[in-house]
């Protein structure tokens, strides 16, 4: 197995749009040719769209793009930009009379960043579609790096919430991907959790909850443990949401199966995660023809996620008055 540059896995666009002022952005991906796709919903909250066609009892069996966005249940508004944009471009689903372009959504909660009236909408999400027209370059031209931190569905992601602001740290947008003979899969994922981040090799916490002097950490699980019989609201501001695409050849069922697993990733690299306070989301899309062991990849997917979850926290810069991981 080898880390890859995950612009290298074929059939996909990625793209981005964000307010850095205001705090927040989405990141969109595009197949033009479609791919097979599922989805996993674990966490609490959820915000999504259009998650219910990914049921492998429901007819439509492709999507040609898929929106990650800010602004709580406002951002799902950004996945209609990707559908005029796909529309546009004349990509869909062929209804007789025209074409619905199926994208799915899913959106976290980050109104604590910046401004709250800042929301990702159509024309965000819809600019995000033309930025992942520079993905595709010359294949003798070297791959630029996919950049992660304050940018995207990443821009006003935090982590560590569960005692208040004056406790959170700034996370961002990661991805990871790595290709084992043939195969190639790949994770880009927002990070906006209420539980810690651990760096899923070494077991090491990576950014979290800050403790009063502002330069270590004061555990998340801990301090719930120790309110165990308090009633304590933690709906400040939560949802990690993410992706993973890869050249396997896979039916709707087992892209559902792999998104379930992949949750498994959240769970090794976010303590405590899946709680009532996060809408933890994660797709699974898959555009090739490459032969696999479902479970192999299951358990691989979890791994690739785990590591995508450690690079968004530290791409992030220190922004809106929370400390990123580089700055500790």
């Amino acid at each position: 197995m080898k880390e890859i540059n995950i612009r290298e896995i074929p059939g996909f666009r990625i793209g981005n749009a964000q307010n850095s002022e205001g705090g927040s952005g989405c990141t969109i991906v595009i197949c033009e040719e479609g791919a097979c796709a599922g989805v996993s919903v674990r966490g609490g909250g959820p915000a999504t769209r259009e998650t219910d066609l990914l049921d492998p009892q429901k007819m439509v069996q492709q999507i040609f793009g898929l929106c990650l966005s800010g602004g709580s249940a406002y951002g799902l508004d950004a996945a209609t930009g990707v559908m005029r944009y796909l529309e546009e471009k004349g990509i869909g689903f062929d209804v007789g009379m025209g074409i619905v372009p199926i994208v799915p959504a899913a959106c976290l909660f980050d109104l604590i960043a910046g401004d709250f009236h800042c929301r990702p909408d159509a024309d965000m999400g819809y600019a995000a579609c033309v930025d992942s027209e520079n993905w595709e370059i010359s294949e003798d031209a070297e791959f630029e790096p996919f950049k992660g931190g304050n940018i995207g569905a990443g821009t006003g992601c935090t982590v560590g919430k569960f005692k208040g602001m004056e406790n959170i740290m700034k996370s961002g947008l990661g991805t990871y991907a790595v290709q084992c003979g043939d195969l190639k899969i790949g994770a880009v994922v927002a990070v906006n959790s209420l539980g810690d981040i651990f760096d899923v090799d070494t077991g090491e916490e990576i950014a979290g909850m800050l403790a009063e002097d502002g330069k270590t950490f004061d555990p998340v699980s801990a301090a719930m443990w120790d309110s165990v019989l308090v009633d304590k609201n933690v709906f400040t501001g939560n949802t990690t949401i993410s992706f993973l695409i890869t050249n396997a050849d896979l039916t709707k069922d087992q892209c559902n199966k792999l998104a379930d697993m992949a949750h498994d990733g959240y769970a090794r690299a976010i303590k405590p995660v899946h709680t009532s306070a996060d809408g933890d989301t994660i797709f699974f899309l898959s555009k090739g023809d490459v032969k696999i062991n479902q479970d192999a990849l299951g358990d691989l997917g979890a791994y690739v996620m785990a590591k995508a979850i450690g690079n968004a926290v530290r791409s992030a810069e220190t922004a809106y008055g929370f400390k990123a991981a580089k700055d500790l």
